[in-house]
């Protein structure tokens, strides 16, 4: 066994959420030590989150001076949303560039460029990474907790912020449980890398029931370097047969251009879960939860890492009161505070995705009637189309609720 150099915090995981709880750990001076399973020169297989919120950039911003800046002028911007119900128009919106002053609304850009930004912000803050690290036990006590990897290493610090994503190892040593549902519907996403001989404008559109896909629901997001196209299945073996790399190529061209049917990067097949830890800490108050580790939602509104990087502020900001509270209970009400926060917004965003998921699946007649019925009065009525466009993404509102001290 090699005990390694103590910290104050450990966080694992080195996705959008650990990057993030680490480098919102040094903006408060926190001694921080970063352990990630892959190596360091890890190649991310496709965008995964591409949506960074206004918020999320002001974050970023606030934390590491320019950092907002650099992702925002990387990523896009949309210049058109459109929205079809079979094969009518029934929203759409030109958006206006203006120079304006700050940051824009959001960003759309693959999640592994997002990492990269965080990854050179992190190095710059004097974060201490350690790659190629799976973590395999974890053992929390009410003095500090001791972290061992495979390799045979060990760590041990004051806290603990777990950011090791839906299979957390952190978590299940924690005896933690998720709560909810494992829903029947799946969802395909397709990442295209751009094509040359179509220059078109940057359109996010949503189609219901499109016609070329049995009137499955499709939503195609641009983002820098390409676009993704995202279909609704109707169940598992659904989106297996459409998952293949054959099928993908037959329907692709009845979706977008069909220029793009040689310039598939990533497949992706994935259920729609909305689950949420039963607690986001442990029971000696030193490890907490934060990203997938904590919740997981179907991708609608892009709640899932824009959420996960408010809990990561939020947990190092709750670490740094902790460390410099003035006695154990002070410390140990500054962990719960960030408990009882980030879960109250975990099943915030939950509703709200189950909203939309409900809305999209439309199982009984009257939301079908409804939706049909917004369909044909939206050239006379332009809020009719207006509701359709927005219901696919939840009730309007924050994504990462970040109401309380943390």
């Amino acid at each position: 066994m090699v005990n390694e150099q103590p910290a104050e915090l450990l966080v694992v995981g080195a996705g959008p959420a650990g990057l993030t709880a680490a480098l919102a750990a040094r903006s408060l001076g926190i001694d921080v030590t970063l352990i990630e399973a892959d190596p360091q020169d890890r190649e991310r297989a496709g965008s995964r989150a591409l949506f960074v919120h206004h918020e999320t950039l002001n974050r970023l911003q606030r934390l590491s001076p320019g950092l907002g800046d650099k992702i925002a002028g990387f990523g896009i911007t949309w210049e058109y949303a459109r929205t079809f119900y079979g094969d009518r128009e029934v929203y759409s919106r030109r958006y206006t560039s203006s120079p304006g002053v700050g940051l824009p609304p959001y960003a759309s850009l693959r999640q592994l460029d997002t990492e990269r930004f965080l990854r050179d912000a992190c190095q710059g803050a004097g974060v201490r990474a350690v790659w190629d690290a799976a973590v395999e036990e974890v053992r929390s006590g009410p003095e500090d907790v001791t972290v061992r990897t495979r390799d045979g290493r060990e760590w041990t610090s004051d806290y603990l912020i777990a950011a090791d994503g839906a299979r957390s190892t952190v978590r299940t040593r924690m005896g933690i449980e998720m709560d909810g549902d494992r829903s029947d519907d799946y969802r395909i996403a397709v990442d295209l890398a751009d094509d040359p001989a179509n220059h078109g404008s940057a359109e996010c559109v949503m189609y219901y029931r499109h016609p070329a896909l049995d009137g499955r629901n499709v939503l195609v997001v641009p983002f820098a370097g390409g676009i993704q196209a995202d279909v609704q299945c109707r169940g598992r073996e659904d989106s297996e047969r459409l998952s293949t790399p054959e099928a993908v190529r037959r329907w692709i061209p009845q979706v977008v251009p069909a220029g793009y049917r040689d310039r598939v990067l990533w497949i992706a097949r994935y259920p729609c879960l909305q689950r949420v830890a039963t607690s986001f800490v442990d029971r000696h108050r030193r490890v907490l939860l934060t990203g997938e580790a904590a919740h997981l939602f179907a991708p609608l509104g892009a709640r899932g890492m824009n959420s996960a990087m408010a809990d990561a502020e939020s947990a190092s900001t709750a670490v740094g009161v902790a460390l410099r509270a003035a006695g154990s209970e002070r410390a140990r009400a500054a962990v719960e505070e960030f408990d009882r926060l980030r879960r109250q917004a975990a099943h915030h965003n939950r509703a709200r995705v189950e909203r939309a998921v409900r809305h999209l699946r439309a199982d009984s007649p009257v939301q079908r009637l409804r939706q049909a019925g917004a369909a044909r009065l939206a050239p006379l009525l332009p809020g009719a189309g207006a509701w359709l466009h927005r219901a696919p993404y939840g009730p309007r509102g924050s994504v990462t609720v970040t109401t309380g001290l943390y």
